[in-house]
């Protein structure tokens, strides 16, 4: 009786390293870990095992995240067919992060792939191979963690003592390739001190711009490591503020903010650095008695009025020191007396969902709308309600072209974009009297944002128990985020409930200053004793620090 002939194995082997330093050598580390990777295919050539000669080489990248050019080829490579077996030298080249891990298990198992790391004997096809590899990428992920840490107390270290990191040297600087100091350029820093001096002189970020611009100036040129060439552009307000207020100038650095006295000499004497420090603080008060950035409506620039032909700009009062009353007020009546327009001022809260609750009618005809936008599956969508503000806006203002009301006709009508399709409704909004609600935006921004990502995940999850979210793919496209990024929102549901209810109540600072990547290793943790341990434990490093 003859032997069945072995299944051929195919064996796709990936290699890493997090630096780039060593790889222009004729022998480097992703050699002698593909080299050990090919001996261990050539000891199971008994069991069918065939290398792929594609190579999967990934050097200077971390293996923190997946974005690597060669670890996405092989996924791609994965999903054509062709491959039956990754092999790696150690669990941590193909990643250090618990959680890409799994997905990225998933992902084999899913193609049917097999996983195997040379130096660490499990498989992966057991639950005890499986508890094994996550207990190795715990320790792996630990050990990144450590050295991230350990670098960012060296680097703060050397900021405290005034030196200079590296990086871009500043305008009125360049590096020493010798000491990697900064030393002043005295061509740059006669322009650093003009910039200075046109400030206190002319009170203006904006006009100082001009003037430079205006004379030929431009932004420090240089060449990146990468070879690639950089500024070289005019001075733009931003670039004008960001100059004023560097301590650098001023021979400080600054550091966590706090500021230390640095290596480098001063280009701006204390004098003249506090006086422009001064005008910056007084313009930014006026600028802000001047100018209501604090309100922005849903229909801002969208809204105008039918009678003027004037946009209608959002404002608000408040009464009785509690309560705020929002509006949208016609220009020409603002400008020249409120009886020269008869809409004069609508209620913004009326006015905005009569013209949601009318576009929604509009695209939910299917004969006129057969192909459907992203926009378009947003704003019908039940996660209409639990998008941020902005995120209402983009939406509406991809979708709406003009939106104007008469309250001598009492029409609103609605113009879309790109299909010139203009339609009106009968509606007197004098007489609608909605609940006129602050939309508290500033509020809202200033809730800490994993209260924030909490309170959209349980959301998410309300709306796919009740079967209104087809998939997290949809819920996804209709919140303007990658499926990876929402998969990490709705991690955070599986933190014990003593976690999560002082997440949404506790007012403490620590809360906000929590990073993300923390909370979510804590969410791996799948007994809530040892998550409370870890909670008090990151709790209690952020206080001390």
């Amino acid at each position: 009786m003859e032997k069945k002939p072995k299944k051929r194995i195919c064996c796709a082997i990936y290699t890493r390293k997090s630096t780039s330093e060593g790889l222009d050598q004729d022998f480097t580390t992703l050699d002698a870990q593909r080299e050990a990777a090919e001996n261990y295919i050539s000891s199971q050539k008994h069991e069918g095992w065939l290398m792929i000669p594609t190579r999967y080489d990934d050097g200077g990248f971390t293996g923190a995240n997946i974005d690597r050019p060669a670890l996405q080829k092989l996924l791609s490579d994965i999903k054509t067919g062709g491959i039956d077996c990754v092999i790696v030298y150690k669990v941590d080249r193909l990643s250090r992060s618990l959680m890409d891990f799994t997905q990225l298990l998933e992902f084999f198992d899913k193609h049917n792939v097999a996983f195997v790391s040379i130096t660490q004997a499990f498989n992966t096809n057991t639950s005890m191979g499986r508890l094994t590899l996550n207990i190795l990428l715990s320790f792996a992920q630990f050990e990144r963690e450590i050295i991230s840490e350990r670098t960012k107390d060296k680097m703060g270290a050397a900021r405290k003592k005034g030196h200079w990191l590296g990086g871009k040297a500043p305008l009125g600087y360049t590096v020493k390739k010798d000491s990697k100091k900064l030393t002043v350029n005295p061509q740059e820093a006669k322009l650093i001190k003009e910039i200075f001096r046109l400030y206190l002189d002319d009170n203006s970020l904006l006009k100082v711009a001009h003037i430079l611009n205006e004379k030929g100036y431009r932004s420090k040129q240089g060449i990146s490591k990468a070879g690639k060439s950089y500024g070289g552009t005019k001075f733009s307000v931003t670039r004008i503020q960001a100059i004023v207020k560097n301590v650098l100038y001023l021979g400080k650095v600054k550091y966590a903010g706090q500021i230390y006295d640095g290596q480098q000499k001063a280009i701006i004497d204390e004098k003249t650095f506090q006086e422009t420090q001064e005008k910056l603080k007084q313009n930014r008060v006026e600028r802000k008695v001047i100018k209501n950035t604090e309100c922005t409506g849903l229909l801002t620039h969208l809204l105008h009025c039918n009678t003027c032909n004037t946009i209608m700009f959002h404002t608000y009062t408040i009464k009785n020191q509690t309560r705020k009353y929002r509006y949208y007020v016609c220009t020409n009546a603002q400008k020249r007396g409120y009886q020269s327009c008869p809409n004069r001022s609508l209620n913004a809260q009326a006015v905005e969902d009569a013209s949601v609750e009318y576009l929604k009618q509009i695209f939910s005809d299917t004969k006129k709308f057969k192909e459907r936008s992203q926009e378009m599956e947003a704003l019908l969508s039940p996660i209409w309600d639990t998008l941020y503000p902005e995120e209402k806006r983009k939406v509406l203002r991809a979708l709406v072209k003009e939106i104007y009301y008469s309250s001598e006709t009492k029409k609103l009508g609605i113009k879309l974009k790109g299909s010139g399709i203009k339609l009106d409704f009968d509606i007197d909004l004098k007489k609608v009297r909605g609940l006129n609600k602050w939309h508290k935006e500033k509020e809202i921004e200033n809730e800490p944002k994993i209260r924030r990502n909490l309170i959209l995940a349980y959301q998410i999850q309300k709306l796919m128990d009740e079967d209104k979210i087809p998939s997290i793919k949809q819920a996804a496209e209709w919140l303007n985020i990658s499926q990876s990024r929402l998969d990490h929102i709705l991690t955070l549901l599986l933190l014990s409930p003593a976690i999560q209810t002082e997440i949404v109540s506790n007012n403490s600072q620590a809360i906000d200053l929590i990073p993300e990547y923390k909370i979510r290793t804590l969410a791996s943790q799948a007994d809530w004793n040892e998550q409370a341990q870890a909670w008090q434990s990151i709790k209690k490093e952020l206080s001390q620090n």
